[in-house]
C-alpha cells in the first residue's frame, strides 16, 4: 500500500477494518430516561473545564437505550451530563457538557472518542421495565454503581421543551495522547443532534441512587436532590462536531 492509498484510505483504526464506518449516525427510536437532580457546587465546578460556566448545581443522569444506531447497532448507555453556559459573540449561550458514559459496545466506544472526545468508557448499563416502572442500571463489572426508577407515563409532557433542549449545543472535552504520552489534541468540541421526530415524552415520579466506584466515580457529583425526571422517544441524527478552543494553541 503506498504513501498516497494509505492517506486516501484512512479514516479510523485499524486502517483495513475500521472499529466504526463513516457517518453521518442515524438513531432510530432512541430511549432516553433522565433524572435531574441537584449536587455539591463545588463538586461541579471541579469537573467542568472553562471557558464553560456553571451557575446552577445540576446534573442529568441519563439511560439511553439504542437499539438502531448506524454503524453502531444495538447498544446502551449511561452517564452525566451538566447543564453549562459559553459566552459567544450574540451573549451567553445555554447547552450541556458530557461529563461521563458508560457503554456496553465497541464500535460507539472507539468512534465516540475518536471523533467526538465523548468520554466513554465500558460497562453494563440496562434501561427496562418492571411493570409500572421504568428502570435504569449501570455495572461495573459485578458491581451495582447507578440505579433510577421513574413511573412509567405518568403525565404527557409539551415537546416543544424536550425539542429546545435536544437543540441546544452539547460540549466535549477531547483528549488525543502524543506517541510521547504528552497531549497532541486537547480540545472542546461542540455538536449538536439535528432532524429529531419525537414520538413522545413523559414524566413521574423518579429516584436515583449512585454507588461510589473507584473507575465509574459517578458519586463523586453525589445526589442531594431529585429535581425532576423525563423519558421520551426520538429518531435523531449524531451530526459531526466543530472545534470551540483549542486548550494546546
Amino acid at each position: 500500500m503506498n504513501i498516497e492509498e494509505v492517506g486516501r484510505r484512512a479514516f479510523a483504526m485499524p486502517l483495513t477494518s475500521p472499529a466504526f464506518p463513516r457517518g453521518p449516525y442515524r438513531f432510530v427510536r432512541r430511549e432516553f430516561l433522565i433524572i435531574t437532580y441537584r449536587t455539591d457546587m463545588d463538586a461541579l465546578r471541579a469537573v467542568v473545564p472553562e471557558p464553560l460556566l456553571v451557575e446552577e448545581p445540576l446534573v442529568k443522569y441519563e439511560f439511553i437505550r439504542m437499539p438502531d444506531s448506524t454503524g453502531f447497532g444495538d447498544y446502551t448507555e449511561s452517564g452525566q451530563v451538566i447543564p453549562v453556559r459559553i459566552q459567544t459573540k450574540a451573549g451567553l449561550e445555554q447547552g450541556a457538557y458530557v461529563h461521563a458514559m458508560y457503554l456496553d459496545d465497541h464500535p460507539p466506544i472507539a468512534g465516540g472518542r475518536e471523533l467526538w472526545g465523548f468520554p466513554k468508557k465500558l460497562a453494563s448499563p440496562k434501561l427496562d421495565y418492571e411493570t409500572d416502572t421504568i428502570v435504569g442500571t449501570l455495572d461495573h463489572g459485578k458491581v451495582r454503581v447507578a440505579t433510577a426508577t421513574m413511573g412509567f407515563k405518568h403525565q404527557a409532557l409539551d415537546p416543544a421543551p424536550i425539542l429546545a433542549g435536544i437543540a441546544q449545543p452539547n460540549f466535549l472535552l477531547k483528549i488525543i495522547p502524543h506517541v510521547d504520552g504528552t497531549p497532541r489534541i486537547c480540545e472542546l468540541v461542540r455538536y449538536h443532534m439535528v432532524d429529531v421526530t419525537l414520538h413522545g415524552a413523559w414524566t413521574g415520579p423518579a429516584a436515583l441512587e449512585l454507588h461510589p466506584h473507584a473507575l465509574a466515580p459517578v458519586a463523586d457529583l453525589p445526589v442531594l436532590k431529585v429535581e425532576g425526571a423525563v423519558h421520551y422517544i426520538a429518531d435523531m441524527t449524531l451530526a459531526l462536531g466543530t472545534v470551540e478552543h483549542d486548550y494546546l494553541a
